[in-house]
């Protein structure tokens, strides 16, 4: 298997003269998948950062400048684009086999040599690919979900705005495919979850209601797993940007403290 082998790297413009971008091509399952990778200069050894994005499509893309701020942190950071995008191979799923994407770049993190210890963070429907993430690497060193999702029925039903695009890619509604809705629900196998979990959320977020992390939260302290939350009783999906600020300084510490532990 070729999963995590890097094909191309081409330079990339950086917005921060610390951190070095690049967009690399890689393998998944047999496609050739594109995504960011941030570099802090000056550092000899990093954890590694592995940054699932949110949306569909064009919608919630990659953003050149969110990745270095978390390489500014002191992370190498590697965010996919998923397959199908921005040149990549293949057809985005929402959390079905586009999974793979984050599992290969997780295998391409730890063929870095600059890689220590590997953190899987997910925003929004990222929430869920990084829990299946975890699942599947019980080596991943944390697990951070913000205003991740945990539960796709639960999506469907709430996001009226997304049925239509849930149904085509999944193939119809949960009442009709609950067997598809569940394969993309991490809550389902927690039991093989090791790694830490925090899960950061907004009390009025309308994207991702707060029960998705209600759910996640009562699931992994009913399976005495380590999760620790931090709620935001003012704060919707999106965090005004001093706010953004002082939660990545916070979860970035919070990342480095968990590898102590093992």
């Amino acid at each position: 298997m070729n999963d995590g082998k890097i094909v191309a790297i081409n330079r990339f413009p950086s917005p921060n003269p610390k951190v070095e971008l690049m967009e690399i091509t890689y393998i998944s399952n047999g496609l050739k998948v594109k995504g960011l990778l941030a570099e802090p200069k000056y550092e000899e050894v990093s954890d590694g950062f592995l940054y699932l994005r949110g949306g569909i499509k064009n919608v919630g893309k990659v953003r050149p400048a969110r990745i270095a701020q978390f390489a500014t942190e002191g992370f190498i950071v590697f965010a996919p684009y998923y397959r199908g995008n921005q040149g990549g191979e293949g057809n985005e799923d929402f959390g079905g086999e586009d999974r793979e994407d984050a599992f290969s770049a997780f295998l391409l993190l730890k063929s870095l040599p600059k890689v220590r210890d590997i953190h899987v963070f997910g925003f929004s429907r990222g929430g869920v690919m990084a829990l299946l993430t975890g699942i599947q690497f019980p080596e991943a060193a944390s697990i951070v979900t913000w205003g991740g999702v945990s539960d796709m029925s639960l999506t469907y039903r709430e996001r009226k705005d997304l049925r239509r695009m849930m149904k085509r890619v999944i193939g119809g509604t949960p009442d009709k495919y609950p067997e598809r809705y569940h394969d993309r629900t991490p809550l389902y196998e927690m039991e093989k979850l090791a790694a830490p979990v925090l899960i950061i959320h907004g009390a009025l977020d309308d994207n991702v209601s707060v029960e998705h992390a209600y759910r996640l939260e009562r699931r992994l302290r009913a399976l005495d797993k380590m999760v620790e939350c931090w709620y935001f009783a003012e704060l919707t999906h999106y965090f005004p940007p001093a706010v953004n600020r002082k939660v990545v300084e916070d979860l970035a510490k919070w990342m480095k403290s968990q590898h102590k532990r093992w």
